[in-house]
């Protein structure tokens, strides 16, 4: 299992290859998740990034709703006990991240972004130039389990 920063969820909707790791690596087993903020913020940026790239915004929602049902959205219910470490191992930084580093905190599992605030923090981070090494030794922890 691993978390994904809102940057990863952008960078599903404007590019391919972080859509293809997910799909090709969800298909094999591996939990992606993502708080549901993490989404709405995703949600609040990119129609002016797509804008930008001339692109149309008009299957926006259509493609988010795509991640979401390939990226599980978590709700605070399942990682707000762990608000105030996370502002405090982000103190200094975004605290704004808090989210994505307590729903890590509390599956015990580590995040994908490209944001350096996480790096630091006592959790794994992952880059999106990285994340295959971490995403093949989860398929085959997976194919090593009874």
């Amino acid at each position: 299992m691993i978390v994904l920063d809102a940057n990863i969820l952008v960078r599903a909707v404007l590019g391919r290859r972080v859509r293809r790791l997910v799909e090709m690596y969800a298909s094999q087993g591996v939990q992606f998740c993502a708080p549901a903020v993490a989404f709405d913020e995703a949600q609040k940026y990119l129609p002016a990034l797509l804008e930008k790239r001339g692109k149309s915004a008009a299957d926006l929602s259509a493609t988010l709703d795509y991640l979401q049902r390939v990226i599980e959205p978590v709700d605070e219910d399942l990682y707000g006990a762990f608000e105030q470490e996370s502002r405090m191992r982000l103190q200094g930084r975004n605290d704004g991240d808090w989210p994505v580093l307590a729903a890590a905190l509390a599956m015990a599992c580590p995040v994908w972004t490209e944001d350096t605030d996480f790096f630091g923090t006592g959790i794994p981070v992952w880059t999106t130039n990285r994340i295959e090494i971490f995403l093949r030794t989860q398929t085959k922890a997976d194919e090593s389990e009874p």
